[in-house]
């Protein structure tokens, strides 16, 4: 399914677009459209390695744990202790 787009531009900067699309016999539409996947390919993402790496190392360790009632009451407290009576 395709969806239609508008993108306005002013008058100076469409006829440069247009000047683009005619040298690679494009229709506008269709540099356009090239125009974005290329930028959607260059976007990055931060590397996900290095915060796995981190959980990883973290689960190797035997960390103290209380008993999780106790943890949940120590939470509970915490909110009535707060000066906005929450």
């Amino acid at each position: 399914m395709t969806k239609r787009l508008q993108v306005l531009f002013d008058d100076d900067e469409l006829a440069e677009i247009q000047r683009l699309a005619r040298r690679q016999r494009k229709t506008t539409a269709e540099w356009v459209r090239d125009a974005l996947r290329a930028a959607r390919t260059r976007e990055t993402y931060p590397d996900a390695e290095p915060k796995l790496r981190a959980v990883r190392e973290a689960l190797s360790y035997a960390y103290p744990a209380g008993d999780i009632e106790d943890l949940l009451g120590d939470i509970e407290h915490g909110y009535a202790g707060r000066p906005d009576g929450e």
